[in-house]
């Protein structure tokens, strides 16, 4: 899959959106966040994995280092926006993805990592400014069906190296309707405290991929909505519950921590 040409394309769909919005628009997926807000988040995310792959950093604190302040004009707001996609873009077509980086998943510390991520990213903040324009476009099957399998790889799995993972829960199936993909997970917990904030977690829910079981609940929808669900964005149409779903429902419901 063509990651960078998804990126540069929802990332300027996602700027033609916000650019015909007033800042103060509410963000509908996005409670108490405005256009601007939406612009701000966004601009900086892409500003952030940018430094970070354009200067092979390993320390995230250095690419933290070069944020300016929020701009207080949209036009500017805008701008600054527009040079981060586009240092984002430009690094990641001059990095090969097998370039060591650091990344906050352990699993994976390459640019690879950031090219999908940033990817899915941008998809899923086009989508929040086009609710926010009332302005909604369609959604790539084949990318929404990746982005699927990359929040059930990476976002709802991922338990730090100081906490705890039980899998003791449930197996289900998350299929897409239109596309033909499936994936088995199973519902466990986590629990540990943070040795940078002191929060402390307790059976905080988690959703792994597995390769057997037997399913009890299943998840099914058009790759297009069942990837807008997995992040709580609104759906075109119905997904499809069945079984014993409700802690997986719990679990997409609370948010990626």
């Amino acid at each position: 899959m063509d990651y960078l040409a998804h990126l540069r394309a929802d990332s300027e769909r996602f700027a033609q959106a916000l650019n015909t919005c007033d800042p103060t628009t509410p963000v509908p997926s996005c409670p108490d966040w405005t256009a601007a807000d939406l612009l701000w988040h966004l601009g900086e995310v892409q500003l952030f994995w940018g430094t970070i792959v354009d200067q092979r950093l390993h320390d995230p604190d250095r690419a933290e280092d070069v944020k300016p302040e929020r701009p207080d004009d949209f036009g500017a707001l805008l701008a600054f926006y527009l040079a981060a996609s586009s240092t984002l873009v430009d690094s990641l077509a001059a990095t090969p993805d097998d370039t060591a980086i650091w990344t906050w998943f352990p699993g994976d510390q390459s640019v690879g990592f950031v090219r999908r991520r940033q990817a899915h990213e941008a998809l899923i903040h086009r989508l929040d400014a086009e609710l926010t324009a009332a302005d909604v476009t369609e959604i790539d099957a084949e990318l929404a069906t990746d982005g699927v399998a990359e929040v059930l790889d990476w976002m709802y799995s991922g338990v730090p190296a100081w906490g705890t993972q039980t899998l003791e829960g449930p197996v289900g199936r998350v299929a897409t309707t239109d596309t033909g993909a499936g994936w088995l997970v199973r519902l466990g917990t986590f629990s540990g405290t943070s040795p940078n904030t002191g929060t402390v977690y307790t059976d905080e829910g988690t959703i792994t991929r597995v390769d057997e079981g037997a399913p009890t609940f299943s998840v099914t929808g058009p790759a297009r909505d069942l990837d807008a669900w997995l992040w709580n964005r609104p759906t075109l149409s119905d997904i499809t519950l069945d079984g014993d779903y409700a802690p997986f429902v719990e679990i997409i419901r609370s948010g990626i921590q």
